[in-house]
C-alpha cells in the first residue's frame, strides 16, 4: 500500500514538473498574454500572414472570417504589438500576429474580435499602445462579428 502512495506522489509530481510550463502565460504575473512591446525592427520580415484565398471549409464559412485576414494584412505591425487573449501564447504564439499566420485566427472569435478592434482603433488614429491598452482592458469584447465583417 505504501508503494501505491509513492508512486503515486511520484507520478503526480513528475506531472506537474513537465506540465507547469503550460499553464503560464508570457507574463504570468499580470496575466497578460505574450506581445511585442514595439514594431518589428527594421529590416525584419514579418511571418507572412494567410491570405483569404487561403482559408476554405469552415476556415471561411462566414463573411468575417475571411475579411478579418485581409484587414490583418493592412495593420501588420499593430497586430504584432497585441496579446491574444485567448491565451494562444502558450502554444507558442508570439503576439495577434500570430494567429492569422495560420488558420487559428479563423477558428477563434477572440482573435477575429481583437483583430477587428484593433483595426477599428488604428483607423481612429490610435498608437498600437493605445490599442493593446484597450484590448487589456476588454474593450474588443463588444464587438460583433457578423456587423464587423463590413468595415472598410
Amino acid at each position: 500500500m505504501l508503494k501505491r502512495r509513492l508512486l503515486l506522489a511520484l507520478i503526480v509530481s513528475v506531472t506537474c514538473a513537465f506540465s507547469a510550463p503550460w499553464g503560464i502565460s508570457a507574463d504570468s504575473e499580470s496575466g497578460i498574454p505574450a506581445f511585442n512591446s514595439g514594431p518589428p525592427p527594421r529590416g525584419e520580415k514579418l511571418p507572412p500572414l494567410l491570405t483569404r484565398a487561403q482559408l476554405s471549409g469552415s476556415n471561411d464559412q462566414y463573411a468575417f472570417q475571411g475579411h478579418a485576414y485581409e484587414l490583418a494584412a493592412k495593420i501588420e505591425k499593430v497586430i504584432y504589438q497585441q496579446p491574444c487573449f485567448c491565451y494562444c501564447d502558450r502554444m507558442g504564439h508570439k503576439s495577434l500576429h500570430s494567429c492569422f499566420e495560420n488558420t487559428h485566427g479563423a477558428e477563434c472569435s477572440t482573435c477575429m474580435k481583437e483583430l477587428y478592434y484593433s483595426y477599428e482603433m488604428n483607423k481612429q488614429h490610435k498608437t498600437a499602445g493605445e490599442i493593446r491598452q484597450g484590448i487589456i482592458r476588454g474593450d474588443w469584447k463588444n464587438i460583433n462579428l457578423d456587423s464587423a465583417a463590413s468595415m472598410n
